[in-house]
């Protein structure tokens, strides 16, 4: 029987957006196959009978439930959910030693593990379940619904394939072999450092102060995280970041390899101002090219909207086509 972590649980509501009087709302616990025990915001519609369908949301990576993720599953219960939106191993409130701490294989596995767990619960339809990925969670959820079959409906949201920045640089500038390599001796000096110092070097929270010459992007990540309008204390964005060498696994593999055999729906998101575009436009392009499972994909591109608009922006996230897509596909 798989035990599970005592954790920490606010009881308060601690979130980036206000909570809705649709809903109910508790916090949940579940432990994933590697014996780290994951914590969850469960929201469910108010007045709700019999069993429901069920939708696990997890992303940003490195953001926490408490902000956009959060969001769009408290969205979701008012639109007749039952919906999870949890912090993955080793982050925000959920279990796992050290902190700060990856691995693709594990973040699959979360996924899998709420799937799991919305499959057992009384209220929830098991033949009826969709998850939602959003910016590096939504590349952890198109690779979740290519070995779960379980999933009858994936979303993704303004998605980042992590496995191609690790490797290729932003916008493929360093997709070269010289490149990957400087990258390798650069990690693998930093954990003979961390071994001797007994401790791991965090980098990649979002830089603050922010300077004037400071990338489009990088301005759009600090208006939410480093904001009132999204900053979380529990959030590795928000501050310090992830571990130096949490990024190994992803320069060392590539996300998607089946992704042409998902039989399950599929509906990516992506803004058009967004400088992470094309990775949706590519992972799509992918995803189709030569399958037999086309029919039931597509691709939603948002006009006007940058990364982080898909976050938070309830004017802009097309709620209304993400809850017509679910409805369709988990009858």
């Amino acid at each position: 029987m798989m035990k599970a972590e005592e954790l920490k649980l606010t009881q308060a509501w601690d979130k980036v957006f206000p909570k809705s009087s649709k809903v109910d709302h508790k916090k949940v616990t579940f432990v994933n196959h590697f014996g780290i025990t994951l914590a969850a915001d469960m929201y469910i519609p108010k007045n709700a009978e019999g069993r429901l369908p069920g939708i696990a949301v997890s992303g940003p990576f490195g953001a926490c439930k408490e902000q956009s993720s959060g969001l769009y599953a408290q969205t979701m219960a008012e639109r007749g959910f039952l919906a999870i939106a949890f912090d993955p191993s080793f982050t925000g409130e959920s279990g796992g030693f050290p902190r700060a701490m990856h691995s693709p294989d594990i973040d699959v596995e979360d996924f899998q593990a709420a799937v799991d767990f919305l499959s057992v619960q009384e209220n929830v339809d098991p033949e009826r379940i969709g998850i939602i990925g959003i910016c590096g969670w939504g590349g952890m959820a198109l690779q979740t619904a290519c070995i779960d079959t379980r999933i009858k409906a994936t979303v993704t949201s303004t998605m980042y394939d992590m496995s191609r920045v690790a490797g290729n640089g932003y916008f493929d500038a360093a997709d070269n072999e010289e490149a990957r390599h400087q990258a390798r001796v650069a990690v693998n000096a930093q954990r003979t450092k961390d071994y001797l110092a007994g401790d791991y070097t965090r980098q990649g929270g979002v830089i603050d102060p922010l300077p004037e010459d400071a990338p489009y992007f990088v301005k759009d990540y600090y208006a939410y995280y480093k904001t009132p309008r999204g900053y979380h204390p529990r959030s590795l964005n928000s501050n310090d970041g992830w571990t130096v060498n949490t990024g190994t696994s992803l320069m060392n593999m590539r996300l998607f390899t089946y992704a042409r055999e998902i039989r399950s729906a599929v509906l990516m998101i992506h803004g058009d101002k967004a400088h992470s575009c094309y990775m949706s436009r590519d992972a799509y392009a992918d995803m189709v090219k030569g399958s037999r499972y086309a029919d039931n994909k597509e691709l939603l591109i948002v006009p006007g909207a940058s990364h982080t608009d898909l976050y938070d922006r309830t004017d802009i996230i097309p709620f209304d086509k993400i809850e017509a897509f679910m409805k369709e596909n988990l009858k």
